[in-house]
C-alpha cells in the first residue's frame, strides 16, 4: 500500500496539471502535417530532428502569460495543488537552468523564468506547487531515452549525471518548497537509478512527495494510467492524471472538450475510490489558457466550491453497494454525502442500517426531512424527501449524518 505520509495530499482531492513547452508553438502541426496523437509528443511522433526542433525556442515569447491569473483561477476552481512541467520529454527547461542553455531564459526572447513566477504566485495564494520532470525521456539530449526509437547506443547514466541530477537539484533548491516531483515514463531506468533520484530529492526536501512514475514501483503514491479510473477503491494514496480534451499540450485543432457534468462525475468517482484528480490545461504559445478549458472548469469549480465539505478531506467509500446512474457517494466519519447527478423526487437508499441523525443540503445547510424505515420486503431504507425546488435539479449534494456509533458505512449491504 502506497502512503505519502502527507495529510495535505490525502485531503487535496483536486489538482491542476499544466503542460506547457515549445510544443505549444507547433500546436499539433509541423510543416503542414497534423499529428494524430497528443500534441506535446509531436517531436517524437513526426520525427522532427533535435537541431530543427530547438529552433522553436527563438520563437517562444509568451507575452500574455500571467502566473497570478492562473493560480487564482485554480483557487476558484477549488484545486489544492498545481503540477507544472519544468521539463517535458522535449528536453526544454521552463525555468532558468544553469546546467543547460536550452531553457526559457537563455534560449528565448521571453527571457523570464516562468517557474519562478509560478512559484511566487503559488506562495502568494497559498497553493501547493509540484513539478513534473521527465527523467528518462529527453529527445534533445543525445543520451536521453526516446520512446519507440533505438536507444541501445546511448549512455543513459551519463545523461543522468550530466543533466537530470543537476536539474533536479536546481528545481529543488531555487524554487521554494516543492510539494511533489511528478516523474514520468521511466522506461529502462534501473532500480538503482530510481533510488538515486529519490535519495537526491529527499536529501534536499524530505517532505517532497515522489510520484508513482519514478519507476520500479518505488513511488510514494500510485499514479494510474492517463485518464484511467480503478474499478474498485484503492487502499493507499493515489492520483489520476487526466485531460479536458484529447491532448495535454496545446493543439489548435482539438476542441473536443469534455462535458462539465462528466468531469464532475469523474471527480466524485475518483474521490469515492480514495484518489486525487489531477486535471490538465495546456496554455498556447502566448501563455493563454484555452477558453474551452476555462469554460469547463468554471462550471466544475462552482460545484466544487459549493460542496467543498463533501469533497476535500473525504475518505474512500469502503463498500461499493451502489453503482447508481443518478448519484455518487463520498464520506467522512459519521457523514455520507450523496452527490445528486440527475433529478430525483427523493433519495432512497435500500439495505442501509445506520442510525441517522439528520440530512441537510451541503451548499447552504438547509435541513431535509429524513427517516429510516422498513420496506414491505423487510429491508431497511433511508429516505430523504427533497423539496420541490430541487426535484428538477442536478449537481447538488445531500449529507446524511449518522450517530457516532456508525463511523463507517459498513452497514450498507450490497
Amino acid at each position: 500500500m502506497k502512503d505519502t505520509k502527507q495529510q495535505w495530499f490525502k485531503d487535496a482531492k483536486f489538482g491542476l496539471f499544466i503542460h506547457w513547452g515549445l510544443y505549444s508553438i507547433l500546436a499539433g502541426e509541423y510543416k503542414g502535417k497534423k499529428t494524430d496523437r497528443i500534441a506535446e509528443w509531436i517531436m517524437n511522433h513526426l520525427d522532427i530532428p533535435a537541431e530543427e526542433y530547438e529552433k522553436l525556442a527563438a520563437q517562444f515569447n509568451p507575452i500574455e502569460f500571467d502566473a497570478e491569473k492562473i493560480v487564482k483561477k485554480a483557487k476558484e476552481w477549488g484545486m489544492h495543488y498545481i503540477v507544472f512541467t519544468s521539463k517535458h520529454h522535449e528536453g526544454f527547461a521552463m525555468y532558468h537552468s544553469k546546467c543547460s542553455k536550452y531553457n526559457v531564459v537563455d534560449a528565448t526572447p521571453f527571457r523570464r523564468d516562468i517557474l519562478k513566477e509560478l512559484q511566487l504566485a503559488c506562495e502568494k495564494y497559498e497553493m501547493k506547487l509540484g513539478l513534473y520532470y521527465s527523467q528518462a525521456q529527453d529527445w534533445h539530449d543525445p543520451d536521453g531515452f526516446m520512446y519507440g526509437k533505438d536507444n541501445s547506443h546511448k549512455d543513459y547514466q551519463a545523461y543522468l549525471d550530466r543533466k537530470v541530477m543537476p536539474q533536479l537539484r536546481e528545481i529543488l533548491t531555487d524554487y521554494g518548497e516543492i510539494a511533489l516531483i511528478w516523474f514520468d515514463t521511466p522506461m529502462d531506468t534501473t532500480m538503482e537509478q530510481s533510488q538515486a533520484m529519490i535519495d537526491l530529492v529527499k536529501s534536499i526536501q524530505p517532505n517532497c512527495i515522489i510520484s508513482g512514475r519514478i519507476g520500479n514501483q518505488m513511488g510514494e503514491y500510485m499514479t494510474t494510467g492517463d485518464n484511467f479510473i480503478p474499478r474498485l477503491p484503492y487502499e493507499g494514496d493515489w492520483e489520476l492524471p487526466a485531460t479536458l480534451n484529447d491532448t495535454w499540450g496545446f493543439n489548435k485543432h482539438d476542441h473536443n472538450w469534455k462535458n462539465p457534468d462528466d468531469i464532475i462525475r469523474l471527480l466524485l468517482k475518483i474521490n469515492s475510490r480514495g484518489g486525487n484528480y489531477l486535471l490538465n490545461i495546456g496554455p498556447d504559445s502566448l501563455g493563454r489558457v484555452p477558453e474551452g478549458s476555462i469554460k469547463v472548469l468554471d462550471t466544475v469549480g462552482k460545484y466544487v466550491q459549493e460542496n467543498a465539505e463533501a469533497i476535500f478531506g473525504t475518505k474512500r467509500v469502503e463498500i461499493y453497494a451502489y453503482e447508481l446512474e443518478w448519484a455518487q457517494f463520498t464520506r467522512k466519519d459519521y457523514k455520507l454525502f450523496v452527490h445528486m447527478l440527475e433529478p430525483k423526487v427523493r433519495i432512497e437508499l435500500l439495505n442501509v442500517g445506520n442510525h441517522v441523525k439528520r440530512a441537510y443540503l451541503v451548499k447552504d445547510g438547509a435541513e431535509l426531512p429524513c427517516k429510516v424505515m422498513t420496506v414491505c420486503e423487510g429491508d431497511s431504507m433511508i429516505e430523504v424527501e427533497l423539496p420541490e425546488y430541487l426535484q428538477n435539479q442536478k449537481n447538488y449534494c445531500v449529507c446524511i449524518e449518522t450517530e457516532e456509533k456508525d463511523p463507517i458505512f459498513e452497514s450498507i449491504k450490497g
